[in-house]
């Protein structure tokens, strides 16, 4: 395969989780990356811009968080520069107002993101297209399915649609569910995935077989790294347990721990050569002597992987709709941006930053900015430590996909 790096921009990159994969596969160049909260962008730059430089920012562009809408307003042309230079835009808008975990709401504003997405598409017109959201962005919004519209059939003909215009040739594309379990990720988090291919290109690659290529090589690229197709979440985390504690370095007034011995093959991949003995982001949660009796009962009686049985919240009052103790000897179910949604494994807790980023496969270089979390009505506005991880998209599905997106291009 041609060694040469392909280029690509990350469009709503949040914290870096799809970029990490890419820079982790070593056959892409980011050029820029659009995210607008400063936080999740703060991430990827201190570990993806800084650190490793793995973009090659333009000078027009400031080096910091943007809105969409206004790098379209304000940088036209100089997007339009760039048709015919970029081999792939990559990302998907924000999943709030699709999401079935929460409050679906067709009228969300950001969904209104998706014209701004396809707006950047016709500007740019990259060789291919990654796009990722959630399950519910193939659904429509309506209880009876017959009314309302799904975005995601929205996109496919806003991608397919070839205009009058010279300017602009559409895209044939692809779209499928996609469960990042079965690709050596320690959760069964699902996926819509989609894959455009500029209709110029369309005799050298179609893109189904993204799908076809990624599923038949994910054998042999979790062999190479040593782990398995399935990793379970003791297989992620079990290095992380509180054990021998200490003063946690970024907010002294609370307790982190040292790494234990690394015992599986998926914790050994994710920390590598990390010196540090103690994790990044590895703040234990401050929990009440009562809350921790509580999580301890639950630990020992609740059925695990399901949420809380109607005795058990009558029992502690609890008005909370998910509470989830989660099992050690399988994959978790999709962790969301509210880490009081579950109940560690083994000890009676909530999880850590760390841990998420365990689940999520980010490595353990990869060091998280801003604040751990956050509440009320900041929740529309701040991006915590938590809400970056639960909204990436895992690295280690990146990774896979990098090298199948450069085999689309490169024969």
């Amino acid at each position: 395969m041609n060694k040469k790096k392909l280029t690509y921009i990350d469009l709503f990159s949040g914290c870096g989780g799809l970029s990490l994969g890419l820079y982790n596969s070593g056959l892409w160049k980011g050029l820029f990356a659009i995210e607008k909260n400063q936080d999740a962008f703060k991430t990827l730059e201190h570990n993806l811009i800084l650190h490793e430089n793995h973009f090659s920012w333009p000078n027009w562009l400031p080096q910091s968080s943007h809105d969409i809408n206004e790098v379209l307003k304000k940088y036209s042309k100089n997007l339009k520069a760039l048709k015919g230079n970029v081999d792939m835009v990559a990302g998907g808008p924000p999943c709030q107002g699709f999401s079935t975990a929460g409050m679906r709401n067709e009228n969300d504003s950001r969904n209104e993101l998706i014209k701004s997405y396809i707006k950047f598409i016709r500007n740019v017109q990259p060789k291919i297209i990654f796009f990722e959201n959630v399950k519910g962005f193939t659904q429509k919004f309506d209880k009876n399915k017959t009314k309302g519209k799904a975005y995601s059939e929205y996109v496919k003909r806003a991608l397919r649609y070839t205009p009058k215009s010279k300017n602009y040739i559409g895209y044939n594309v692809y779209g499928k569910l996609v469960d990042f379990s079965e690709f050596g990720v320690p959760q069964k988090r699902t996926r819509f995935i989609l894959v455009g291919v500029r209709k110029d290109l369309e005799k050298h690659t179609q893109p189904k077989v993204f799908f076809e290529s990624i599923n038949a090589n994910k054998n042999d690229f979790l062999v190479n790294k040593k782990i398995g197709l399935t990793n379970t979440l003791e297989d992620a985390i079990s290095d992380l347990l509180r054990k021998e504690e200490t003063i946690s370095p970024d907010t002294d007034s609370y307790k982190t721990a040292f790494y234990n011995k690394a015992e599986s093959s998926y914790q050994k991949l994710l920390k590598g050569k990390v010196k540090t003995k103690i994790p990044d982001s590895h703040r234990f949660a401050k929990h009440s002597r009562k809350t921790i009796k509580k999580l301890e009962y639950i630990l020992e009686n609740a059925e695990k992987n399901k949420t809380l049985s109607n005795e058990i919240k009558e029992k502690f009052n609890l008005k909370k709709r998910t509470i989830i103790p989660l099992a050690g000897n399988t994959p978790t179910p999709t962790i969301t941006t509210l880490p009081d949604d579950y109940v560690h494994y083994c000890e009676p807790r909530i999880f850590t930053v760390r841990e998420y980023a365990r689940i999520q496969s980010f490595n353990d270089w990869y060091e998280f900015k801003g604040k751990y979390t956050t509440g009320g009505k900041r929740r529309t506005q701040e991006v915590p430590r938590y809400s970056q991880i639960g909204n990436a998209i895992p690295p280690l599905f990146g990774e896979q996909s990098g090298i199948i997106l450069k085999s689309l291009l490169v024969e």
